[in-house]
């Protein structure tokens, strides 16, 4: 069963309703309906900043990975922070430029690169562009010979390290599309290195996400660190070590390392290495930065008490949080606010209007209702509203960002005729 001990900068009103920092559940609700995401930009802040401290004054670049969370806000909250940023695509890229992010203290990861997502890439100065194959790395060379650049690289290799995490999230073994063969990347890395149009500056590795042992990383870095050496014997200098994100968050009864752990795992490796002790660590983290900062409200449409099982329908659906659905996720789902009618104690499967039997929040849930309840589903701040999809033509939730006492929509919910505003009819017989 999962937990429900309410994350950092969440806390209760004596009532019983639910806070976000300084703002109730019904307060915001009231203002901006459900579902809603609501996100509290101290807990952002304080997830950032415990990175920072870790690292305290050892050169490293914090890279927030844009696909946790890409609102324009979120992003803006980071960028003041000094963060860098990890995209998959330029759309993110354009992105991170409209929230004040720099291009230059930006990696650009992703299998499938287009020759325009690439060319615009160089165009805006893109700090590094992580390259996962041969065939992109090929690509890169004759764009940016064709543009008369020499293009920042960086080989992101798989170490073939198990994360032990979900398959659909892991993505550091010799079966994953990511990446190129640890033992492949030196023969590329030599090619790269002849090549007038690149310019090396780093090796890269990811090996998954929601890790909850440290162990993983450890054992990722000892890998690249040996093909730092082998580089350098060959008079190829990097610039940095990217040793990825993947850092895990508590969902029920997770025991997550702290930041602090995360960070001496990974300079136990690299700073006890004379190559590499003075190489500045970048890192991707995303889930570990917007997850806990971020809850769904929704509201309890019906009770439908049944033999076998019993439903709450809520508002929010599976377009709107796809993790339960794809990933068999467990998140905990709190009460956040009573609503006036008859309540009923009892163990609730909490289901959406769409029309899908896999259209569940959670499962099992022994909870006291009643029709009219607001709901919040916990750590939702990373892969929720970032995966949203108008399925069943559902407009997608606002998202409300929390500071202190104040509380500023973020993003609109969605007008219904924004769902065909780029669709038209065909012409008439």
């Amino acid at each position: 069963m999962p937990q429900t001990e309410l994350p950092p900068f969440f806390s209760r009103t004596t009532d019983g309703d639910l806070l976000i920092e300084q703002v109730s559940a019904n307060e915001l609700v009231e203002r901006f309906g459900t579902p809603s995401y609501v996100y509290s930009r101290a807990a952002l802040e304080s997830a950032f900043n415990a990175l920072t401290a870790a690292f305290g004054d050892r050169a490293h670049r914090i890279c927030y990975a844009v696909k946790a969370n890409s609102n324009i806000g979120i992003l803006s909250v980071l960028a003041r922070l000094g963060a860098g940023f990890d995209i998959v695509s330029y759309g993110e890229l354009a992105r991170v430029r409209a929230a004040g992010g720099d291009p230059a203290q930006t990696v650009f990861s992703g299998v499938g690169k287009s020759a325009a997502e690439i060319r615009g890439a160089l165009a805006v100065g893109i700090g590094c562009l992580n390259v996962e194959s041969e065939a992109e790395l090929r690509r890169i060379a004759d764009i940016a010979g064709e543009m008369q650049q020499k293009a920042p690289i960086s080989l992101r290799v798989n170490p073939d390290v198990d994360a032990r995490t979900h398959p659909y999230i892991s993505t550091g073994l010799k079966d994953n599309k990511f990446g190129v063969a640890i033992d492949e990347a030196l023969a590329l890395y030599e090619w790269a290195h002849a090549h007038p149009a690149l310019e090396i500056i780093g090796i890269d590795c990811h090996i998954g996400s929601q890790l909850t042992d440290v162990s993983p990383f450890r054992d990722a870095a000892k890998r690249v660190i040996n093909l730092a050496h082998q580089l350098a014997e060959r008079g190829i200098k990097i610039q940095h070590l990217d040793l990825g994100g993947g850092l895990g968050i508590r969902y029920t009864d997770e025991t997550p390392p702290t930041a602090a752990d995360w960070i001496d795992a990974i300079r136990s490796v690299v700073d006890a290495d004379p190559l590499t002790r003075e190489l500045p660590i970048w890192i991707e983290p995303g889930r570990f930065i917007a997850g806990p900062a971020g809850v769904l409200l929704t509201r309890v449409e019906y009770l439908k008490p049944g033999e076998h099982k019993s439903f709450a329908i809520v508002d929010a659906a599976m377009n709107d949080l796809m993790r339960p659905a794809l990933y068999g996720s467990e998140m905990a789902i709190v009460p956040a606010g009573r609503g006036a009618g008859e309540r009923h104690a009892g163990t609730w499967e909490i289901v959406g209007p769409i029309c899908e039997t896999g259209d569940f929040l959670g499962h099992d849930r022994s909870l006291e209702l009643a029709e009219g309840d607001l709901l919040a589903v916990l750590a939702a701040g990373a892969y929720g509203f970032s995966m949203a999809s108008n399925y069943n033509s559902r407009p997608r939730a606002a998202e409300v960002l929390v500071d202190g006492r104040d509380c500023h929509e973020i993003r609109r919910r969605e007008p219904l005729d924004s769902l065909w505003a780029l669709e038209q009819l065909p012409p008439p017989d």
